[in-house]
């Protein structure tokens, strides 16, 4: 991947550090780069597991004039950590593993890959990440470097925010039959040979549906390596050349949490 444009990038980033804050976001890019944002907002209409105790509640404090003449508006939010577009955190599924707000920065801002398996999962909404896609990505675009995070494309963006269709079923309390696409136990041990910095994928889980022991979680967070999932808009993204920054709420203790997740892409 070449780095000239990221290296850009920082130069115009420093250059309005110190004194030119002022400067349009576009012009805080290499020429012709841009951003593409690829996390889903959060609100009621927010999908969460149906065995989660409650969804993203936001509560107005304060909203209008206050009696200093001023306005003012303030919020209190409740959600649990794993639900719209949102981190694992390897302590998640691995005992001892890191929590979020250990996770280094390497692993949550560095050169992206999208490998697409949305063919598939148009066929079998239980499709999965097998070793032989990543095998082809690589044929065709070039080994996955270590510290690369790894995202899946599925195609299942285009479902959200509808929970039945996004999740396969929306019976309350009931985990037992959702079918959306995931990765296998033979494709997330490729991935932790390859030393990757984080694996995101656009739907629930990088489990499929229908998992009963959650082991692409589990061989992924013993190494260390976290999670973004419900990340949006891949289709956006190219197989090779984006810089992802994955910024996560930095929860003390936290198995994952609300995540804001970015693109910026290359010119041309």
């Amino acid at each position: 991947m070449k780095l000239h444009w990221i290296i850009s990038l920082w130069m115009l980033t420093s250059l309005g550090c110190m004194g030119r804050a002022t400067l349009p976001s576009s012009r805080l890019l290499p020429e012709g780069a841009r951003l593409v944002d690829l996390t889903y907002a959060f609100d009621e209409n927010t999908p969460y597991w149906p065995t989660s105790p409650s969804g993203f509640e936001l509560k107005q404090l304060s909203h209008g004039m206050t009696p200093g003449g001023y306005f003012y508006a303030s919020n209190t939010l409740c959600a649990p950590e794993h639900g719209g577009t949102h981190l694992d955190a390897p302590i998640h599924f691995a005992e001892g593993k890191m929590t979020a707000e250990q996770l280094p920065l390497e692993r949550l801002i560095a050169p992206g890959v999208v490998i697409d398996i949305s063919a598939d999962a148009a066929k079998d909404p239980d499709a999965l990440l097998q070793p032989a896609h990543v095998e082809s990505f690589e044929k065709e675009h070039g080994r996955i470097e270590p510290g690369t995070i790894v995202l899946v494309r599925t195609g299942w963006g285009s479902r959200w925010p509808g929970k039945k269709q996004y999740l396969g079923d929306d019976t309350p309390g009931d985990a037992s039959k959702l079918h959306f696409p995931g990765i296998s136990r033979e494709a997330a041990e490729a991935l932790v040979e390859r030393q990757a910095a984080a694996v995101g994928i656009d739907t629930a889980s990088v489990d499929h549906g229908p998992s009963k022991d959650f082991i692409a979680h589990q061989v992924l967070m013993k190494a260390d390596i976290p999670a973004f999932e419900n990340v949006a808009a891949l289709e956006q993204l190219p197989p090779r050349g984006a810089l992802i920054l994955a910024l996560p709420m930095k929860i003390r203790g936290g198995s994952g949490g609300p995540l804001r997740i970015v693109a910026v892409l290359p010119p041309g």
